[in-house]
């Protein structure tokens, strides 16, 4: 469902990112290589708070926050500094979290988006990006609520996350997705994380309707799943609302297999994690880091959509496409250096990206020389739209190289009396949709077309066809 306006729904978001790509854990030298690891394999005394161990804050990841800020026009603070957060949890073995408080590393930046429709083009404000430490991570048997026992793995914690936290300007599911996708974008542009990684991002949605108190919907796992989580709880808020009731300010979890939100506990205030700062880190003073920094950002995506707007004349539907991913932009522009960009771009959205999703398959796996040869074979009329296709999946299923392929497979186009030759047959063999045809139907025609392509295995340009077709039948040989 979508909320409108007036329905008076307010989301805020809250998103923890990891950032994944780094060599070690935020205050430790443990690996983050841990996701195919046995559990608690990748610990140590530092995160897993033994007596007596002291933290070395990653520098790596310090610029990597810094980096994510920036893209989001964020404000870096001229002083930044970890705070101690308490509160017991199974997956926090020191009975603190480290992270930041009164000094964050950055505030007040924003992401525009595209509004619900009608409503043009939307500023989402950032409140704030903060760094802290991810707990372990609690493997349930069953679901949350039903659960007869619980297992902790400390492989995920003090690993680098970053806390990202709008102000409350989404007002609907579908927004708050756009927003997760467009971040999620930029992020892969950074290359801070792999989004593909299990926890790599988990959101907190904190939703009210006029009238009511606000619930926080913890530890979403999919942009997919934070739509549907707020949809629940739009809906879960209003039927509280119409029977008089009071909507309490609540932290509740989002059951994916169900598809439904469930109470967790009353939603603590800040006074009740005791933040004060953390001993054994000094504050941090930044700034002089800034410019450096802001010299190694990369393009990001909407200005390389503009630009390959600009620069290679496609479509605005095929430049968004592309940059929905850095290394299928990369890849349309070494393409593009060989072949028409044009053709490229369709070709690329249209064909390949299709072919790879189906097969769950990254753009990796495609080499760039295959496709600039297809691509040439295509466009010096040598293979058809179908043989170019089947080269494609050829290469994705078997292996191969586009000529051997095509030599193999006898995809190589057939010449103009070949063709000449099959429209006669079908126009011999195809008497009642010739008629047709004469009658002004114009399915007839493709159904002729259609015999041509079959009785030359496909290696006929349709529009030769179609026009060997047209040429006979309007000159009444048949």
């Amino acid at each position: 469902m979508s909320a409108r306006t007036e329905d008076g729904v307010i989301i805020g978001l809250e998103i923890h990112v990891q950032l994944n790509k780094l060599h070690s854990k935020l205050f430790c030298s443990c690996g983050l290589d841990y996701h195919n690891a046995p559990p608690n394999t990748h610990t140590c005394p530092v995160c897993l708070g033994l007596p007596g161990s002291l933290p070395v804050l990653n520098r790596s990841a310090v610029k990597s926050a810094i980096k994510v800020a920036l893209a989001m026009n964020c404000k870096i603070l001229p002083q930044t500094q970890f705070y101690r957060k308490n509160y017991y949890y199974p997956d926090l073995p020191k009975g603190f979290q480290v992270t930041q408080y009164d000094y964050p590393i950055s505030v007040n930046g924003y992401l525009a988006i595209e509004g619900d429709e009608g409503r043009g083009v939307r500023r989402i404000r950032i409140n704030r990006v903060h760094m802290e430490e991810d707990p372990g991570r609690l493997v349930h048997e069953g679901t949350i609520d039903r659960s007869k026992f619980t297992l902790v793995d400390y492989n995920r914690a003090g690993v680098p996350l970053l806390e990202i936290v709008t102000e409350p300007d989404l007002r609907s599911p579908k927004e708050a997705r756009r927003f997760l996708n467009k971040l999620r974008n930029i992020l892969e542009y950074l290359d801070v994380f792999d989004g593909d990684l299990d926890g790599a991002i988990r959101v907190d949605a904190n939703i009210s309707l006029a009238g009511g108190e606000r619930a926080e919907v913890k530890n979403i796992s999919s942009y997919k799943g934070a739509e549907r989580a707020l949809s629940f709880e739009i809906v879960r808020q209003r039927n509280v609302l119409r029977r008089g009731e009071v909507v309490v300010q609540e932290t509740r979890h989002f059951d994916e297999l169900r598809g439904v939100t469930v109470s967790m506990r009353t939603k603590e205030t800040e006074h009740d994690y005791r933040y004060f700062p953390e001993p054994d880190l000094v504050p941090m003073r930044v700034m002089d880091w800034v410019p450096a920094i802001k010299e190694t950002l990369p393009e990001l995506p909407e200005a390389q959509r503009t630009r390959f707007l600009k620069d290679y004349g496609i479509t605005g539907t095929h430049a968004t496409s592309l940059t929905l991913d850095p290394k299928l932009a990369q890849f349309f522009e070494d393409v593009s250096a060989a072949i028409d960009p044009k053709l490229s771009a369709s070709w690329i959205v249209d064909v390949l990206k299709g072919e790879l999703n189906y097969r769950d398959l990254g753009v990796s796996a495609f080499k760039t020389a295959d496709m600039i040869e297809i691509l040439g074979l295509f466009s010096d009329g040598v293979v058809t739209e179908k043989g170019a296709i089947t080269v494609i999946r050829t290469i994705l299923d078997e292996g191969g190289t586009p000529g051997g392929i095509v030599s193999e497979k006898e995809l190589a186009k057939v010449k103009e009396d070949v063709v000449t030759s099959a429209v006669d047959e079908v126009l011999s063999e195809c008497t009642d949709a010739i008629d047709d045809y004469r009658r002004g139907e114009a399915k007839a025609l493709n159904y002729l077309v259609g015999q041509v392509m079959k009785k030359t295995r496909g290696r006929a340009d349709p529009q030769d066809a179609r026009t060997g077709l047209i040429e006979r039948l309007d000159s009444n040989e048949s």
